[in-house]
């Protein structure tokens, strides 16, 4: 397995030099603790806990994985000290509300924690990453009364939580909930139901699990319109006791863990509820309003998980490269004291590696842009401004079907590519380099497939809520870089080319909106075309984003090395050059009649 090395001068370089983030940060009302000297503190102590605790157990949990037996869930060697040694640190409350013990900083600085442990060690991000959406959730939409019990403990790390909303029968549909909540006389609630998919649902790492669960009340209208949300934890609060104590179990069952391809030592739990004891969040029957409230920070979390494995596996592949001596450069003799020249001078290699460093790279810039977003939305709940919160949020809508679905298909394209550099030692167990693989494919999975974050965008994103609006918008910048740097030698190609894709990408949306008026299912057979079409373009733009502001640092001077900053330029050059052409594909597929994928009847997908 590659030994993780935080990449903190790309991160800094993008918080400092590209998106400026002090001067965000000065901007946020829960920003002014955010100062630079604190944020680089944050991310030096984060990037050691990650290296020295996270990472070496990152083999090891995949090899032993969880264990089960009767209802219980112990996590693989080294996690429980790791957690242990994650609730010292303070970092489960790093951008939660100092009323509950959090540290009040900026959401995006959590979001660059995740990263870090993501890249490190998925398998155990995933433990306190669940638990930011139901802290979250009840932050936003609980009584103040279920905030104050719940959230000290679950802030501090002592308690941990799940999101319960995939049963047997229904995953994306909701509305085929099942589960059922009926009402005790003392104003809460019997639970009844069978949750699947639960990630951390069971385990030995916490005191109590905290479950937020989708359910149904007797009278609930049919569909998604009759969902209600409720809080159920695992062990009722001790009656009278002090915050965070533990009292009577809640009959919260786990039956069974899911045996997985990947993300082994992450426990993926079946958890039945029986009568179990629960409190209402929100309204009666606005549930799954309430659960999205904060979807779109769920999904960057998810896009992160891209960028971590193709940050991991490019790391163990460059180091791979560098070291596997076979044959002689084309272009001859690199390394004549040796046997044979080392693989990183064969160019096919280097496409390999600059293909990771692009995905890597372009995605964590697409990622901190829209933290960004991420801060402000919070804010507008921090400051209870309604107005500004759904503005940031629609904004940040737009962005999140094609980070999550872009660059989580990129991430499993760079981890298949790592194992490719090794060749026929990336297949075997003892590299890590395949877990890479493994670990990646569920990221395109969970929190709704490419396909879902494809119609998301297209279907209601971009023909519904925004009839084109939305491309039009981040298109009009693209269009103002592009101009602004026309005259610029050196990067007049890469603005001539960025500035067509913003044209062809509004072009593409209005002949596709005149397509769906005639055809509906175009949107479906499109859906997944426009998507890659628009994290291609997408990561362009962020590519010379980096590229324009490394060739002023390198003419006037900035924080990093100028092979630092040459390395940027090379790098985004490559990716106009080889990656941003598959583009083409997905617009010359994108509008081409639905036809062709539906006219073949049922019958002939069946062959006896």
């Amino acid at each position: 397995m590659p030994a993780y090395k935080a990449p903190l001068r790309d991160i800094r370089f993008l918080i400092n030099e590209v998106f400026d983030y002090p001067a965000h940060y000065a901007a946020l009302s829960n920003g002014k603790d955010a100062d630079p000297d604190t944020v680089n503190a944050i991310l030096d102590e984060c990037a050691r806990y990650c290296e020295e605790v996270l990472s070496p157990i990152n083999l090891s949990g995949d090899d032993e994985g969880c264990h089960f037996d009767a209802g219980k869930v112990t996590t693989p060697k080294g996690f429980k000290e790791a957690y242990e040694q994650w609730v010292a640190g303070g970092w489960q409350g790093l951008s939660h509300p100092t009323e509950y013990g959090g540290q009040g900083m900026p959401m995006s600085l959590g979001l660059f924690k995740t990263e870090m442990v993501g890249s490190a060690n998925w398998s155990f991000g995933m433990y306190p990453g669940l638990s930011l959406g139901a802290m979250n959730t009840i932050l936003q939409h609980a009584s103040d009364e279920l905030k104050n019990t719940y959230m000290p403990p679950l802030t501090e790390g002592r308690w941990t939580g799940t999101m319960c909303l995939t049963e047997p029968q229904c995953g994306t549909d909701l509305g085929q909930v099942k589960t059922r909540a009926e009402a005790n006389a003392d104003g809460s609630y019997r639970i009844t139901g069978t949750k699947i998919f639960i990630s951390a649902g069971e385990h030995d790492l916490a005191e109590n699990i905290i479950h937020i669960v989708l359910a149904r009340l007797p009278d609930a209208p049919a569909g998604t319109r009759g969902i209600s949300l409720f809080i159920v934890p695992k062990h009722l609060p001790a009656a009278g006791g002090a915050i965070g104590a533990i009292g009577d179990f809640n009959r919260v069952v786990c039956s069974a863990i899911e045996h997985k391809m990947g993300i082994k030592a992450s426990a993926t739990a079946v958890i039945n509820f029986e009568d179990s004891q629960a409190w209402l969040i929100a309204e009666p029957n606005k549930g799954l309003e309430a659960m999205f409230t904060f979807m779109n920070t769920a999904r960057i979390g998810t896009a992160i998980q891209g960028v971590c494995h193709a940050e991991l596996s490019f790391q163990g592949a460059v180091a791979y490269a560098k070291d596997r001596r076979s044959m002689r450069a084309l272009s001859g003799k690199k390394e004549p004291d040796k046997v044979a020249d080392a693989i990183i001078h064969h160019a096919d290699v280097r496409r390999m590696l600059l293909t990771q460093k692009a995905f890597a790279e372009g995605g964590r810039a697409m990622i901190y842009f829209c933290a960004q977003y991420a801060d402000h939305m919070v804010n507008g709940i921090i400051e209870n401004d309604a107005k500004k919160y759904k503005k940031w949020d629609d904004k940040l809508g737009f962005f999140t079907p094609i980070i999550k679905g872009f660059l989580t298909e990129m991430g499993l394209e760079a981890a298949n590519q790592g194992i490719q550099v090794f060749g026929g030692h990336g297949y075997i167990k003892e590299h890590g380099m395949e877990q890479i693989a493994r670990d990646a494919r569920i990221a395109t999975l969970y929190e709704g497939t490419t396909g879902i974050q494809a119609l998301d965008l297209l279907g209601r994103k971009v023909l519904v809520m925004t009839r084109g609006g939305a491309v039009r918008e981040f298109t009009g910048l693209i269009a103002k870089f592009a101009v602004d740097n026309l005259r610029n030698p050196k990067l007049r190609l890469i603005a001539t080319t960025l500035g067509k894709y913003a044209a062809e990408w509004n072009v593409l949306t209005v002949r596709l909106m005149l397509m769906a008026r005639k055809d509906r299912d175009v949107v479906s057979a499109a859906s997944h075309h426009f998507l890659m079409y628009s994290g291609y373009v997408m990561m362009a733009y962020f590519w010379a984003l980096q590229a324009s502001i490394a060739g002023n640092k390198l003419a006037h001077g900035g924080s990093e090395s100028p092979e630092f900053y040459k390395a940027k330029i090379a790098t985004a050059r490559f990716y106009f050059d080889h990656l941003l052409p598959r583009a083409k594909g997905h617009a010359t597929s994108m509008v081409k009649p639905s036809r062709s994928l539906t006219r073949l009847p049922v019958d002939s997908f069946i062959f006896e």
